[in-house]
């Protein structure tokens, strides 16, 4: 059974837009956790797929270890 694809739900810049966010106005917030779920009401995303996409940032970017 092959796997569909359905395509992205969100737009890449509103990816980009909401990761810019969080790490523009994490030092805002108490915790990571608490700007990403500002950041994620606001702009009308769920806050573990803004998660996702703020971790995948920093693995492309060099800031966390991964691949």
């Amino acid at each position: 059974m092959e796997k569909k694809n359905f395509g992205k739900r969100y737009p890449d810049e509103l990816r980009a837009r909401a990761v810019r966010m969080v790490l523009d106005h994490e030092s805002e917030y108490r915790s990571r956790s608490a700007a990403i779920s500002s950041v994620a009401q606001k702009d009308g995303c769920s806050r573990d797929s803004l998660r996702i996409w703020v971790t995948q940032h920093e693995t492309k970017t060099g800031k966390r270890d991964g691949m």
